[in-house]
């Protein structure tokens, strides 16, 4: 049963564990969070296809994280890289930090965010009425240890979309303003869902996500009553629909717990890493960043499937989701559907079909 208190105090998100269909973009958002280092994940797909409902029930299945009381960096307790620069000094001093635990934080970032929204800025009211010069935390400081979406992101300011992705790639936030330097680490798993009729993101842009997740509207009949039926139930109780997944929901919470303690496990033969490298390089993929995302996303696939070696398999899951929007093209183009990546993927494993 949820707690009528609990009830009281959240709004109730459509459970992850209920969601029909659309397993790519699942599979992408689930080895992200076992595994932030692969780098996010850009979902492009039709409208109404349910990537913003995804990604917000995703946050509903993660686990609690400690943070220290009243930190607006969400600043780990007990790793200095994931604390501001008070707390560790406060913690080097000996001092015995308040910890609470919460949410994963999910933040939104709205089209129209001005970098100081972002970034962080000086606290106007503070500098006026205390005479001292203070900082105001951005959307990066809130987005520590979480999740930050970007809906419509193909129609976000380049200048913007550059600042988000150098933060997500190096896990720091850097502000300089008015005399005042200050940096905060910035770890979250930036997710950016758009439709590409309404425009694509720059290739070098594209390249910075980790994976690429295409999504399409479901045409089976009986699926998407299915889906109607799912989402009629919900609204008409929240509560009571939710209670039905918890029990989905509390063991999937539990597989991810298992999959990020496994992960640090997982071992991947040699040959499999130079078959990643050699599809890489036939597909003339500019840097390596697609070898190490896709060796990342086969090892978290084993991790989220309770194995320590790496297979094949893994990576015939994985590689064109890595892969797909890192390919030369004709900047005219849509991103490949994947067809160049599985032949040449499949010929240099040798599957029997991909």
């Amino acid at each position: 049963m949820v707690a009528t208190a609990t009830r009281s105090l959240t709004r109730p998100v459509f459970p992850f564990s209920a969601i029909v269909g659309q397993e790519e973009m699942k599979l992408a958002l689930l080895l992200n969070v076992i595994d932030p280092k692969i780098g996010g994940v850009m979902i492009m797909g039709d409208r109404g296809t349910g990537k913003s409902t995804t990604i917000r029930a995703l946050v509903d299945v993660l686990p609690e994280i400690a943070v220290v009381a009243g930190d607006p960096f969400n600043s780990d307790p007990d790793d200095p890289e994931l604390m501001a620069e008070p707390v560790r000094q406060a913690k080097e001093r000996g001092e015995v930090l308040p910890v609470v635990k919460q949410k994963v934080p999910m933040v939104d970032l709205p089209l129209g965010a001005t970098e100081d929204r972002v970034c962080g800025t000086i606290d106007i009211e503070k500098a006026l009425t205390e005479g001292v010069r203070a900082f105001e935390p951005g959307l990066l400081a809130r987005a520590n240890r979480g999740i930050l979406y970007v809906d419509e992101v193909n129609l976000l300011d380049d200048h913007l979309v550059d600042v988000l992705l150098d933060a997500a790639a190096s896990g720091w936030n850097t502000v300089e303003r008015e005399g005042i330097s200050l940096r905060h680490p910035a770890r979250f798993v930036l997710v950016g869902s758009g439709n590409p009729e309404e425009g694509e993101l720059r290739p070098q842009l594209l390249d910075r996500f980790g994976m690429h997740a295409e999504i399409r509207t479901v045409k089976d009949p009986a699926l998407r009553v299915q889906i109607v039926e799912q989402r009629t139930a919900f609204d008409r109780d929240p509560w009571g629909f939710l209670e039905q997944y918890q029990e989905r929901q509390t063991s999937l919470r539990a597989q991810i717990i298992q999959a990020r303690a496994l992960l640090p496990q997982v071992q991947m033969d040699y040959d499999l890493r130079v078959g990643i490298s050699q599809v890489c390089a036939t597909l003339d993929v500019d840097g390596l960043r697609g070898d190490i995302v896709t060796n990342r996303a086969a090892k978290a696939l084993a991790a989220w499937e309770g194995r320590t070696l790496a297979t094949v398999g893994d990576i015939q899951r994985v590689v064109v989701l890595c892969l797909r929007h890192r390919l030369r093209k004709d900047p005219l183009e849509p991103v490949d559907s994947g067809y160049r990546v599985l032949q040449v993927a499949k010929q240099v494993f040798q599957w029997e079909d991909a």
